[in-house]
């Protein structure tokens, strides 16, 4: 017998749109046990997604989508919004090659109207749809739900402030599933909220605001704060109403007969402007497994479904994170001015076990990137050594504050850039593919990317010595090569690469943790009668210029290998090739990086086959470049260390 009767029944939004109350109810509990054994199998963001089951339903039971725009913020938590949206044949393909994005995604459906992954982008998205259905004359709904920390997102605040001073119809659903800003909620609360929203309640209060518009300015605003302050005392939303949001609020999130006379209100409303609809919601609810963990399950691994237990490969080494970590925290032991900064990602990063260590140096400012990077320039102005530890995909979003506020000003603030490179099952939208590029093209700025674990605890060592301009180093998720790591990280000679392997007619240039692939390459090469020599760079800013040169006049052929994007470190290896000649001796020089598309979500290896930086790859290049297809025989010397 089946777990999901009535869901089994459903293939489209618009046929729950004539539900009862309580075939809702029984359809939320439904899709909240789909989701369960879907994440179970599959991996992936479990505990927001079991948070907003019921506010799903009510949404897609209420609302006309597609028609109606409905925005997920971060969308992260958008399982049970795949599942009712004609997706759920697709939804155990969820984050595999091939399969279902784990976020929103406008090329996967009509009912995703706008992409996302990282957070705070909703209300911008929304107040855009809406200002455009209204250039068009049109009347549909737009709807954006923001929360799980995203409102600690300036970005979200800007767009408030905007959609404050504008006319345009806009319904923000705030998802405070953790946030701690709501009071109780209860059978009161609810009867207010459907009251605020209600057409003779806001028909009353437009009447009252005209009579007072008749009275003397000061009375008119008297009596305007009055009604507004008295709301905010009842419901907690003065913030809201004083950037010009009508607020609604807080009801109970998984209470479906509260939620669905609030979302009718707002759905029916013609007034104007836009409104907030507050409601309160706990992360993995009705999963015990997830209600009981410190993260709420927040992502999670393969589980089993009775027992919550996840099912965690045991790791061959250490992650990359846990070597910063601890690499980190032996640093700020000899020195008290080492300060730890992150935006809501302490466990990402690992900086939770530097606040373990050192709760007073250890700074999470929330989803506020930009803040993150212009607070550790101000901690460096006053003589503190900051890591700021930001995954690469996020630190994206506050290059503005690395160029003005850090570089031009020569402060030395430390970089640690994890998830460099492809990561996996996250896609496009998580890919460390850009910060070479938009690092190594800033004045006086030192980026380093690790080829393992042993060079990520030197590089950490180095950064820390780096007293007198900005400082970035690179590595990638997940587990080490498993190397012999040192014991204490011991600063490297800026700029300086090193010499793996040395040969005679093809030389291997890599930058990161590809290493391993090009020393593979060179043992493939050297069969082929290839003498191949390998060197690592270490530093992408400033170049090794006497390797790179020494390496150019003495191969024929010269391969760049990295993670990145064009305009990184080939690029700048090959700016120093032409500003020295070498081309005009017809060096064969072949870069390989990221292609120019975003590769979505796979394992990991098989993105890196699909990018073209396996050691496959790197020999073939090396081939082609020399004009050979079939095995050579060639004196070639012996390799050595």
């Amino acid at each position: 017998m089946t777990k999901t009767p009535l869901l089994d029944t459903v293939t489209d939004p618009s046929e729950i749109r004539d539900f009862s109350l309580d075939q809702l109810k029984q359809l939320a509990e439904e899709v909240r046990t789909e989701t369960v054994d879907t994440v179970s199998i599959t991996g992936g963001h479990l505990g927001a997604s079991l948070g907003v089951v019921e506010l799903t339903v009510a949404l897609h039971h209420v609302f006309d989508t597609p028609r109606d725009r409905l925005i997920w913020d971060v969308s992260h938590q958008a399982y049970p919004h795949k599942i009712l949206t004609g997706r759920r044949d697709r939804i155990r393909t969820l984050r595999q090659g091939g399969g279902l994005s784990g976020f929103t995604k406008r090329t996967e459906s009509e009912y995703d109207p706008f992409g996302a992954a990282h957070s705070s982008t909703s209300i911008s998205a929304g107040l855009g749809m809406a200002v455009a259905r209204d250039l068009s004359g049109g009347s549909n709904n737009v709807i954006s739900v923001i929360g799980d920390g995203a409102m600690s997102a300036g970005m979200a605040y800007e767009a408030m402030n905007n959609a404050g001073s504008m006319d345009s119809r806009l319904v923000v659903i705030l998802n405070d599933n953790d946030m701690s800003i709501a009071p109780a909620v209860g059978a009161m609360s609810a009867y207010l909220s459907r009251l605020i929203s209600s057409k003779p309640y806001r028909s009353i209060r437009h009447f009252a605001k005209e009579m007072a518009s008749k009275f003397p300015r000061r009375l008119e605003m008297t009596a305007r704060r009055a009604e507004e302050y008295a709301r905010g005392i009842l419901t907690g939303g003065t913030l809201f109403e004083e950037l010009g949001f009508f607020y609604v609020g807080p009801i109970d999130g998984h209470n479906i007969e509260h939620l669905l006379p609030v979302l009718k209100n707002l759905r029916d409303s013609d007034e104007q402007g836009p409104v907030l609809l507050h409601i309160v919601t706990e992360k993995g609810h009705g999963y015990k497994p997830a209600e009981n963990a410190a993260d709420k399950y927040h992502g999670v691994s393969k589980f089993d479904v009775v027992t919550g237990e996840q099912a965690k490969p045991i790791p061959n080494a250490p992650s990359y994170t846990s070597v910063f970590a601890k690499a980190l925290i032996k640093e700020a032991e000899k020195d008290d001015k080492i300060v730890g900064v992150t935006a809501a990602m302490p466990s990402g990063t690992g900086l939770d076990k530097f606040n373990d260590a050192f709760p007073d140096r250890c700074f999470d400012v929330g989803i506020a990137e930009q803040h993150a990077v212009t607070f550790a320039a101000g901690l460096a102005t006053e003589g503190y050594r900051p890591f700021v530890a930001i995954y690469s995909t996020f630190l994206q979003r506050a290059y503005d504050q690395i160029v003005h506020d850090v570089a031009i000003q020569k402060l030395p603030v430390r970089f640690a850039i994890d998830r460099a490179g492809l990561v996996g099952a996250d896609g496009a939208t998580h890919a460390g593919s850009y910060d070479v590029t938009y690092l190594a093209c800033l004045p006086d700025f030192v980026v380093m990317a690790a080829a393992d674990e042993a060079e990520l605890v030197h590089m950490v060592a180095t950064a820390a010595a780096i007293d007198d301009r900005p400082s970035a180093f690179r590595y990638p998720r997940g587990e080490g090569t498993g190397v012999d790591l040192p014991e204490q990280g011991v600063p490297l000679e800026i700029g300086k690469g090193r010499i793996l392997r040395e040969g005679s007619t093809v030389a291997i240039l890599n930058l990161g943790t590809r290493l391993a692939e090009s020393l593979v390459a060179a043992e493939e090469l050297a069969a082929r009668g290839l003498s191949t020599t390998v060197a690592d760079a270490r530093f992408a800013k400033p170049l090794d210029q006497e390797l790179v040169l020494r390496l150019a006049r003495e191969h024929e052929v010269l391969i760049t290998v990295e993670e990145g994007s064009v305009g990184g470190f080939g690029s700048h290896v090959m700016q120093l090739l032409a500003e020295n000649g070498v081309f005009d001796s017809g060096l064969k020089i072949r870069p390989l990086i990221l292609p120019d598309v975003f590769i979505d979500h796979d394992k990991p290896d098989l993105q890196y086959q699909q990018a073209g930086l396996v050691s496959a790859d790197i020999v073939a290049t090396a081939l082609t470049a020399l004009g050979q297809d079939e095995p050579v025989v060639e004196d070639a010397r012996p390799a050595r260390a």
